[in-house]
C-alpha cells in the first residue's frame, strides 16, 4: 500500500469535515473495496438464484467459489510479497522498462503451475462431476491465482483506484453471467463467475502493459539466484495459510463439517460466523490506512532523510520520537475504532441474523469471529510497519507464529467443545498480536542503533 498516503494527504490539507469524510471513506473502499464486492457479488448470486436453483446447488458453487480464493490465495502467497519487491527494487533503480516482462513470466509461471494443479485436482478428486465443472473449476483456480498477482502488482504500482473499478467490473460480470446461465444449475453459475473473473483478469493485464513501458514480451531475471528475498517467499505462504488454518482444521474435522461437493467440505457451524465477521473490518481497515499511510509515513521518511544526508543526532532522535509517536496513536486508533465496531456489532448482530433467517447459536461464534478479524486488522499494521522498516526476519516470525497458533489452537477446541469453538483462532491472533507489538518496542528502541551500524 505505500504510496496511497500522497492521495489521502491531499484531502487532509483542506482542513475539513468533508476532507476528513473523504479520506477515511478513500481508504475504507481502497483497503476493503475488493472484498466486500466479493462477498456481495456471491452473496447475490446465491439469493437471486434461490428461486430457479436448488439450494443444495447454491451451496455446492458458493463452496467451490470458497475453495477457489482459498487454494489460489495459498498458491500465489509465496511469489506475491517477493515479486512486489523485486519490483519496487527496479524501480528504485530506475529500469521500469524490465518489469513488464517479468511480470508477465511471474503470470506464466503461476498460471501453468495453478493450471497443473487444478488438471490433476479435477481427474483425479472429482470423478463424478460433470465434464463441465471440472473444467470450469481448474480454469477458475489459474483465473484467480492469476488476479491475485495482478492485484499486488497493480497495488506496488499505485493503482489503487484502477483496482477497485476493475473489480467492480469483473464481480458485475459475474453476477450478470451467473444469473443469465443459472439453467445450467451450479455448473452454471460457476461458469459465470469465473467469466466474470476472466473479464477482471484481462483488465488488469490491459492496465499492466498500458502503464508500463517494455524492452522485450517475457522475462525470468527475477528467478535468478538471490533476485528475491526468500523470507518474504515464507511470509506470503505463512501468512496465507495463518488466516485460513483455522477453517482448514473444522474443513476437516469430519464431526464439524459435511461433503459438499467431492472432497470439498464446509462447516455450516464454523462457516457462516467467520463468512460475516470480515465485513466488521472496514472501519478498523480504514483508520489503518488513514493513520499509517500519511502520518507515520511522513515521520517516517523526514527520519531516514535526516539520517541520509546528515542531520545532527539530536535532530534524528527527535524525529524518532515523533514517529514512534505516531506508530503508538495509529495502533491506538485501529484498536479503538475496531472495539468500538466489536461493540455495534454485538449490539445488532441479534437483528442481523433475524434478518438473514440465521439461528441465534451462532451469536457467540460470530463475536469471536469478530474479535479476531479486528485483531488481524492490528496485526496488519504492526507487519506494514516492520515491512516499512525492512524487519523481514521479524515479519517470517510472527507470521509463522500465526501459523502455528491457528492450527495448534483450532485443533485443541475441536477436542474441548462447541462451547470453544472460535477461542483458537481468537486467541491466534492475540498472542501474535501481542508478541508483534513486544517486538516493535524492543525495535524502535534500538533504531537509532541498527539504522547506522547494521549497514
Amino acid at each position: 500500500m505505500a504510496g496511497i498516503g500522497f492521495e489521502l494527504r491531499k484531502l487532509l490539507r483542506r482542513d475539513s469535515f468533508a476532507g476528513l469524510f473523504k479520506a477515511y471513506a478513500y481508504a475504507g473502499i481502497i483497503s476493503s473495496g475488493p472484498w466486500v464486492l466479493s462477498i456481495l457479488g456471491i452473496l447475490v448470486i446465491g439469493l437471486v438464484s434461490a428461486v430457479t436453483v436448488q439450494d443444495r446447488q447454491i451451496t455446492q458453487f458458493q463452496v467451490s467459489v470458497t475453495y477457489l480464493i482459498m487454494l489460489s490465495l495459498v498458491l500465489t502467497g509465496p511469489i506475491q510479497l517477493s515479486f512486489t519487491r523485486w519490483v519496487a527494487d527496479r524501480l528504485f533503480e530506475k529500469r521500469p522498462a524490465v518489469i513488464a516482462p517479468n511480470f508477465l513470466g511471474a503470470l506464466l509461471m503461476v498460471i501453468v503451475g495453478s493450471g497443473l494443479l487444478g488438471l490433476l485436482a479435477v481427474a483425479t478428486l472429482f470423478p463424478g462431476q460433470s465434464n463441465l465443472y471440472r473444467v470450469t473449476f481448474a480454469s477458475g483456480l489459474v483465473v484467480m491465482s492469476g488476479i491475485w498477482l495482478a492485484t499486488i502488482f497493480l497495488s506496488g504500482m499505485k493503482q489503487y483506484k484502477t483496482i477497485v473499478a476493475l473489480f467492480g467490473l469483473g464481480y458485475g460480470v459475474s453476477v450478470t453471467g451467473a444469473l443469465l446461465l443459472r439453467g445450467l444449475g451450479m455448473e452454471g453459475l460457476l461458469l459465470g463467475f469465473v467469466v466474470g473473473q476472466f473479464v477482471l483478469l484481462a483488465g488488469m493485464l490491459v492496465m499492466v502493459l498500458r502503464t508500463l513501458p517494455t524492452e522485450r514480451l517475457i522475462g525470468f531475471e527475477f528467478l535468478q539466484p538471490g533476485a528475491m528475498f526468500t523470507s518474504l517467499v515464507w511470509v506470503g505462504l505463512f501468512y496465507n495459510l495463518g488466516v485460513w488454518a483455522d477453517k482448514l482444521v473444522f474443513w476437516a474435522a469430519p464431526e464439524v463439517s459435511q461433503a459438499i461437493i467431492g472432497p470439498l467440505r464446509a462447516s455450516i457451524i464454523y462457516d457462516m460466523p467467520s463468512f460475516l465477521a470480515y465485513l466488521a473490518i472496514i472501519p478498523g481497515m480504514a483508520v489503518f490506512l488513514v493513520r499509517i499511510e500519511t502520518d507515520f509515513v511522513e515521520y517516517y521518511e523526514r527520519f531516514y532523510d535526516a539520517v541520509r544526508e546528515g542531520g545532527s543526532l539530536g535532530n534524528i532522535q527527535r524525529l524518532r520520537d515523533e514517529m514512534v509517536f505516531t506508530i503508538r496513536q495509529g495502533l491506538y486508533e485501529i484498536l479503538k475504532i475496531q472495539g468500538i465496531t466489536v461493540l455495534l456489532v454485538i449490539l445488532a448482530a441479534p437483528t442481523v441474523l433475524d434478518w438473514l433467517g440465521i439461528s441465534h447459536l451462532y451469536l457467540p461464534l460470530l463475536y469471536l469471529h469478530v474479535v479476531a478479524a479486528s485483531l488481524q486488522v492490528v496485526l496488519l499494521g504492526l507487519l506494514n510497519i516492520f515491512f516499512y522498516l525492512d524487519r523481514r526476519r521479524v515479519v517470517f516470525g510472527l507470521t509463522a507464529l500465526l501459523l502455528v497458533l491457528n492450527v495448534g489452537l483450532s485443533v485443541l477446541t475441536l477436542y474441548l467443545g462447541a462451547s470453544f469453538y472460535g477461542y483458537g483462532v481468537a486467541l491466534a491472533m492475540m498472542i501474535t498480536v501481542f508478541v508483534a507489538m513486544l517486538a516493535l518496542e524492543s525495535k524502535l528502541h534500538r533504531l537509532e542503533y541498527e539504522t547506522f551500524m547494521l549497514q
